[in-house]
C-alpha cells in the first residue's frame, strides 16, 4: 500500500514568499542599474553624455569609438594600467592564495607549541582593517626604498590573514586525518602528500581564497595611490581616478566618456572571473554545512 503525503503551502509560507521575493527583486534592481548605467553611459559620446537620459542610449551607440579611444589615449596608458593590475593581481593575489592555503592547511593537520598563539594571531589580524595598515606599511617601504615600484603592491598583498583563516577552517573538515596517515604509511613525503592529495581536496576552498584575493587586489586603491606616484605603475582604480580628476577639475579635458569606458572595461574581468568560478566558490562557501 503506498502512502502519499501531499503538502499544503499555508498563507503565511505565501506571504513569506511573496516578501522575500520583493525584496530579492529590489535587491536585483539595486545590483544591476548601476551596471546597466555604466553601460549605458560607455556606449555614448562625450556630448550626448549630458544631454540624454543617463538610463537609456541616446544619440550614436558609439561604444565600439569609446573603446578604441580608451585603449588608446595617451599612448595607450589604460593598456598599461590594465598589464599592471593584471601584474598585481596574477603575482600577489596568486602568491596569497598559495600561501595562505599551505599556511592554513599546516595549521589544520599539524600539531605544534603555540598553535594557539598562532590562532589568536589570525583572527587579530582578520579584523584588523587594510586601510589602517597602509601609513605603517608606507613608511616601512620608504625604508626599504621600494616604494614607487611594484612590489610596493605585491609584497603587501601577498599575505591574506582572512584566506588563512579560511583555508584553516575548511581543511580541518575536507581532509581526513586517516588519509594522510595513510600516505605516510605507503612512504609519501609530506609535501607530496600535499600537492597530490591534500591540494585537491581543498579546490573548493582555495578557489574561495582565491576569488576574494583577487577582488581584493583588483579593487585596491588606497595602497597604490600612497605607494606610487609614477603613473606607469599605476593600477586602474588610480589611474581611472587621476583621469576622472581631469575630466572634472579645474581646466577640465573631453574625457569623461573615456572614464566611463575605461570603468565598464575594469570590470569584465572580475564579472567572467566570477562566472566561471562559480560552482568552486558556492561549493567552498557550503563545504561542511551538512554532516553525515
Amino acid at each position: 500500500m503506498n502512502t502519499r503525503t501531499y503538502a499544503h503551502t499555508s498563507p503565511t509560507h505565501k506571504r513569506k514568499s511573496l516578501v522575500l521575493t520583493l525584496v530579492m527583486s529590489v535587491y536585483l534592481l539595486y545590483t544591476l542599474v548601476p551596471l546597466f548605467w555604466l553601460f549605458v553611459n560607455a556606449s555614448k559620446t562625450q556630448e550626448n553624455l549630458f544631454t540624454t537620459f543617463g538610463l537609456w542610449f541616446g544619440g550614436d551607440f558609439a561604444l565600439w569609438d569609446n573603446i578604441v579611444d580608451t585603449l588608446t589615449y595617451n599612448d595607450g596608458i589604460f593598456v598599461r594600467w590594465l598589464g599592471n593590475t593584471l601584474l598585481y593581481v596574477v603575482v600577489g593575489a596568486g602568491g596569497a592564495t598559495l600561501l595562505a592555503t599551505m599556511a592554513g592547511y599546516g595549521l589544520a593537520k599539524y600539531n605544534f607549541k603555540g598553535r594557539k598563539i598562532y590562532f589568536a594571531v589570525v583572527l587579530g589580524a582578520v579584523a584588523v582593517p587594510g586601510t589602517a595598515l597602509a601609513v605603517p606599511t608606507f613608511l616601512l617601504f620608504s625604508q626599504m626604498g621600494l616604494t614607487n615600484t611594484p612590489w610596493a603592491i605585491i609584497i603587501p598583498s601577498l599575505i591574506s590573514p582572512f584566506g588563512l583563516y579560511l583555508i584553516w577552517v575548511y581543511a580541518t573538515d575536507a581532509i581526513p586525518t586517516e588519509l594522510l596517515e595513510a600516505a605516510r604509511m605507503d612512504g609519501a613525503s609530506e609535501i607530496r602528500t600535499f600537492f597530490t592529495i591534500s591540494i585537491r581536496l581543498l579546490v573548493p576552498g582555495i578557489v574561495t581564497v582565491l576569488l576574494f584575493a583577487v577582488v581584493a587586489t583588483w579593487n585596491n586603491y588606497f595602497l597604490p595611490l600612497i605607494m606610487l606616484s609614477d603613473p606607469n605603475w599605476y593600477p586602474l582604480t588610480v589611474g581611472l581616478n587621476q583621469w576622472n580628476a581631469q575630466a572634472t577639475g579645474a581646466g577640465a579635458q573631453p574625457i569623461y566618456n573615456l572614464v566611463l569606458t575605461g570603468a565598464f572595461l575594469s570590470i569584465i574581468p572580475i564579472v567572467v572571473s566570477f562566472l566561471l568560478l562559480q560552482r568552486f566558490w558556492q561549493s567552498g562557501l557550503t563545504a561542511g554545512s551538512v554532516k553525515e
